[in-house]
């Protein structure tokens, strides 16, 4: 069983990490799924949708859930069914969940120069203490983006912009955590988040 790594972040919150090396049906090998989720799996064209998926439930059992615990609501944000917090991210070789008892979010992304080109799309404020210029620039902007991400899932709310409603503050490649901001209407919430490293991917959650 490849898990990554499990931090407990406090005594409300808890991380797991997979890390992704088994196929579709060595991965289905042992879990239960609803009917629903069986199709959804087997209508996925991806081999690494459907891999993401799965050990997803994987994770989900380290915390006594299993897939029928787990359901959907209309913007898509994941819920558990005894009301604790959850948020789900996979991303080629790595998949990973955060549960709590306060509303959290979680996101991996695999660091890649393409982020470039659409930083424009989702940096805003951040453009005042980014280096365009620097070694780490491509690093740098895939933990704001994976930041952004954590605090979307945090909130999932229709119209919500990256580029101006997101604010990471202030935040450098070597801060184990830092603050994000949602500025959203009347709505101004400040969260604490963590970032780790897992070589050429990157992970951000939400810690308070």
């Amino acid at each position: 069983m490849p898990l990554f790594k499990s931090i407990k972040v406090n005594s409300k919150t808890s991380v797991h990490i997979w890390k992704i090396t088994e196929d579709p049906i060595q991965l289905a090998s042992g879990l239960f799924l609803t009917s629903e989720s069986k199709a959804r799996v087997t209508g996925m064209k991806s081999q690494i949708h459907r891999c993401g998926y799965l050990s997803v439930r994987h994770l989900l059992a380290l915390e006594n859930y299993s897939d029928v615990d787990l359901f959907y609501d209309e913007w898509g944000k994941p819920h558990l069914n005894d009301g604790r917090q959850v948020s789900i991210t996979h991303s080629f070789d790595f998949a990973a969940i955060i549960v709590s008892d306060t509303p959290v979010g979680i996101d991996i992304e695999k660091v890649r120069p393409k982020v470039v080109k659409i930083a424009s799309k989702f940096i805003g404020s951040e453009w005042s203490y980014l280096d365009q210029h620097g070694d780490h620039f491509v690093r740098h902007l895939t933990a704001i983006w994976c930041a952004k991400e954590s605090l979307y899932k945090r909130f999932a709310i229709a119209g919500l912009s990256f580029k101006n409603h997101l604010h990471i503050l202030n935040f450098h490649p070597q801060d184990k955590v830092f603050f994000g901001e949602c500025r959203f209407d009347t709505m101004l919430h400040r969260h604490q988040l963590a970032q780790l490293s897992l070589g050429e991917y990157h992970c951000s959650y939400i810690i308070g």
